[in-house]
Order: structure tokens, then C-alpha cells, then sequence
């Protein structure tokens, strides 16, 4: 797949080297010749200085030969007129863009067909992961499938916890439940084999598929469900802490601190419950001040992943019970595990979950990127087909999916149904599936052709 992407940073960095890991074939376009060369010196992609708006960069990029363009620069406005310009001139590429500003995603006929064809918002994504988090305590990472239907939850093992020596024969039994499953088991950043043998060892993520009701037991009968939080406090009021505190405002008792003084009286316009602090999120006393020691829960989401690292910490020295980070320089998530950090949350993994859906040639129609990118989660709609391989009409255990590829959850006509070794997949059936290698995602995609 040819795939053109507008922006170097962050979040255009992490996709170009995800998707060049793939064997597609990459065109990244940025005006800083630094961003492309740092690209150009670790992944065998294409790239071109000039303005990614520009129908004679776009030109010069070959968009009319592109699958897709990703409009992933740090301005709304250049991403929203890149995929304008695209879709007046060409025919072809799928458009997506990467859009912030509440202003415009309050006016979704701004994303008409013929302009946009998909807009993907990495700070509403990271907003739902962190609020997740808060609604299970206890799990490591949260994400949604099959509109909410199921969830694919991890969980950290601890010495003393229940998980700990235990064979996963011995978890199935005590969870009980045909819905409920093991899906992986990563050791050291790297997948073990998840069969009824395999034993859990302490600082292992497990990583379990269930229905949207049965996460909170899940979590009790694992002994991981925390004190629910109520209080938050916020560092960081930019996009990512606005909507994170209108999101939990009416639910929570939530403290927002931000530096920029002018930022601070905008957000407070729109924030009726929120308490909002003009201050140094990283200040000592203003953390004592506010009483961080009382607080459930310190969420460090700044823009800067130096100021998030030490906040955070600091946060967590004075007394605060549990504190996360947001860290974007994968560098850096060496320097929390020496810390009293608890988790640290990478927002291009995120985001990458969002864009992958998009790019995979299944009927896919939800992604979640784990594991440092590493393995994927994966819902998929079964189809019968005579051209290709299908799940169709026959049983679980008929299914040649290679080793690594997990069956999670079997969701029919909005429900999720129990899945046994004789379960016969029917058409339009949604499929949660686990791959513990992403080079495995080429054998779920054969069996999952779009009509």
C-alpha cells in the first residue's frame, strides 16, 4: 500500500515507522529538513521538505498514485485544506486527518464527504484511555471494542498478588466464566505461550477479553480492583486536560494546573465544576498547598515529557495514592520504571490503534496497538466469501489461524456470545482477536475480506 503522510512529528514519526515495518510503501512530507532526516536515517521510506498543503509538494509526493494520506501535522488548518486540496484533484486516496480544536470537531459538517473522509482525534483517544483507567483502578491498559460492547483490559502481576504461580488453568477456573479469556501474557516485553500450563510470573501483563459487565469482577476476582478515585488533580490544561477534566467534572472532584496564565482564564470558561490553579505543576509548594497528599489520583499530561516525569514523581513523593504520566519519547519510559510512577501512557500508541483500522485491508473495524506497538488487538466483521478464505459456517477448531493469533471475543447481533471449541462463526459475526506479532496480522486479514 502507497501511503503519503503529512507531518514529521510525533505522531507522523511513530506511523511512518509502524506502517514501514510492513513492507507499504512510505512518503513522509515536513518543512523541517531535520524531522526528515532523523525519519530518513532509521526507516527506508521517501521523503520531501516543503509544505504538505502545496498541490506541488502533494504532486511531487505522487498523492494521485497514494492508498491513503495521513494529515498528521501540528496545525487542524493545514490538515484540514491538505485534504481538501487532495480530494478536489484527485480521485483516489482515502483522506485522514488529524484534527484538535474542539471549535471545529463541534462541526461535523466541516468533515462533509468530498473533504475530509476521516477525522481522527489523538487527544480525544488518549482522553478515553486515561478515562478508562480511572473507571477500572487496578488495570494497566483499557480498550474498547465492538462499540463498548468488550473490553480488552492488562493487568500488572505483583508479588503478593493472586496471578502470581498461578497456570492459567488455574485463572480460567477461578474467573469461571466462557466470556471471559486469557488472551496474552507478555514477560519482559515479549509474548509467552498462553495455553493451560503456562505460568504467571511476577512483573508479567496479563491480558484478558471481556464483556463491558463483568471488568469490574474480573478485576475483584484477580484481587487488582483499587478504591475507586474521586479526587483528580490535572497537570496541564492543553487539549488533553481540557477535555480529560469536562469528561470527569461531574463525576469526580477534579484540580486543573496550568502555567499559561492566558490558557488558564480560557479553559476556566468552560469548565463549571473544575477548580483551575495558575501554577508550576513541577512548584513543591503548590503541590502542598493543594493538598496533593489527599488526592487520588495525579494525572501529568503537559505537553512536555520532562515536566510530566517530574511532576508526577514529585507528585507521588508528597503523598498523592496513584500517579500517571503521559510520555510521547519512547527514551523516557526507561527513566519511570526507577521511579514511584504507576503508569506511564504513550499517546502515539494510542493514536496508532485509531489509524491502523484504516490501513488494514480486512473488514476491520477496530484496532488496538500494545505492547511498545509490538502486538494487536483486533475486532474484524466475518463475511462469506467464494474469492477468498472465510470464517463462515465453520466451527472454532476448523480455523487454521497460525500460532500467536488468540480467539478474545465472538459478538453476534450486538451480543457477546460464550465461544467454545465448536462455536460455528456466522456472517456479519464481530471477532476480537489477539496477535501477539504483528507479522500475524497478514493471516487475520485473509480471513476477513470485506464483502
Amino acid at each position: 500500500m502507497k501511503i503519503v503522510i503529512l507531518g514529521a512529528g510525533v505522531t507522523g514519526s511513530s506511523v511512518a515507522g509502524a506502517l514501514a515495518s510492513e513492507e507499504n510503501d512510505i512518503v513522509v512530507i515536513d518543512q523541517k529538513p531535520h524531522l526528515l532526516s532523523a525519519l530518513k536515517g532509521r526507516l527506508d521510506i521517501a521523503t520531501i521538505e516543503g509544505n504538505a498543503a502545496h498541490p506541488s509538494i502533494l504532486e511531487q509526493a505522487g498523492v494521485g498514485t497514494a492508498d491513503m494520506v495521513l494529515a498528521v501535522t501540528n496545525n487542524d488548518e493545514t490538515n484540514m485544506l491538505a485534504c481538501q486540496v487532495i480530494n478536489t484533484l484527485y480521485a483516489k486516496p482515502k483522506t485522514i486527518a488529524r484534527v484538535r480544536a474542539l471549535d471545529f470537531l463541534n462541526h461535523p459538517e466541516l468533515f462533509a464527504p468530498g473533504g475530509i473522509d476521516i477525522v481522527i482525534s489523538p487527544e480525544q483517544v488518549v482522553t478515553e484511555a486515561i478515562h478508562n483507567l480511572i473507571k477500572y483502578p487496578g488495570a494497566l491498559h483499557v480498550s474498547e471494542f465492538a462499540e463498548g460492547l468488550v473490553r480488552l483490559v492488562s493487568i500488572r502481576v505483583v508479588p503478593t498478588g493472586f496471578l502470581t504461580g498461578k497456570r492459567i488453568q488455574a485463572v480460567k477456573e477461578k474467573l469461571a466464566d466462557s466470556m471471559i479469556r486469557v488472551a496474552a501474557i507478555f514477560r519482559n516485553g515479549k509474548a509467552i505461550p498462553v495455553n493451560g500450563e503456562a505460568l504467571i510470573a511476577t512483573g508479567d501483563e496479563v491480558f484478558f477479553v471481556c464483556p463491558r459487565d463483568k471488568v469490574r469482577k474480573t478485576l475483584v476476582d484477580l484481587h487488582k480492583l483499587e478504591a475507586p478515585v474521586k479526587s483528580i488533580m490535572l497537570a496541564g490544561g492543553g487539549h488533553v486536560g481540557k477535555r480529560l477534566a469536562m469528561a470527569l467534572e461531574n463525576n469526580y472532584h477534579v484540580k486543573v494546573i496550568e502555567q499559561d496564565i492566558n490558557r488558564a482564564k480560557e479553559i476556566s470558561n468552560d469548565l463549571r465544576k473544575t477548580l483551575i490553579l495558575h501554577g508550576d505543576c513541577t512548584d513543591q509548594s503548590l503541590l502542598q498547598e493543594e493538598m496533593v497528599e489527599e488526592v487520588d489520583l495525579f494525572c501529568a499530561i503537559t505537553n512536555n515529557d520532562g515536566v510530566n516525569l517530574i511532576s508526577a514523581g514529585l507528585a507521588k513523593k508528597l503523598g498523592a495514592k496513584k500517579a500517571i504520566c503521559l510520555i510521547n519519547n519512547t527514551s523516557y519510559l526507561q527513566l519511570v520504571e526507577g521511579t514511584d510512577i504507576d503508569l506511564a501512557i504513550q499517546p502515539k500508541l494510542e493514536t496508532l490503534g485509531s489509524i491502523l483500522r484504516h490501513v488494514r485491508k480486512g473488514d476491520v473495524v477496530g484496532v488496538s496497538s500494545v505492547c511498545g506497538g509490538s502486538a494487536e488487538a483486533i475486532e474484524a466483521i466475518a463475511h462469506r466469501s467464494v474469492e477468498a478464505k472465510s470464517v463462515v459456517g465453520l466451527r472454532v477448531d476448523q480455523i487454521n489461524l497460525p500460532d500467536g493469533i488468540i480467539l478474545g471475543a465472538l459478538i453476534r447481533d450486538k451480543e457477546v456470545i460464550p465461544v467454545h471449541h465448536d462455536t460455528v462463526f456466522a456472517e456479519g459475526d464481530h471477532v476480537v482477536m489477539f496477535a501477539l506479532d504483528k507479522k500475524l496480522i497478514k493471516a487475520i486479514e485473509g480471513y476477513f475480506q470485506p464483502i
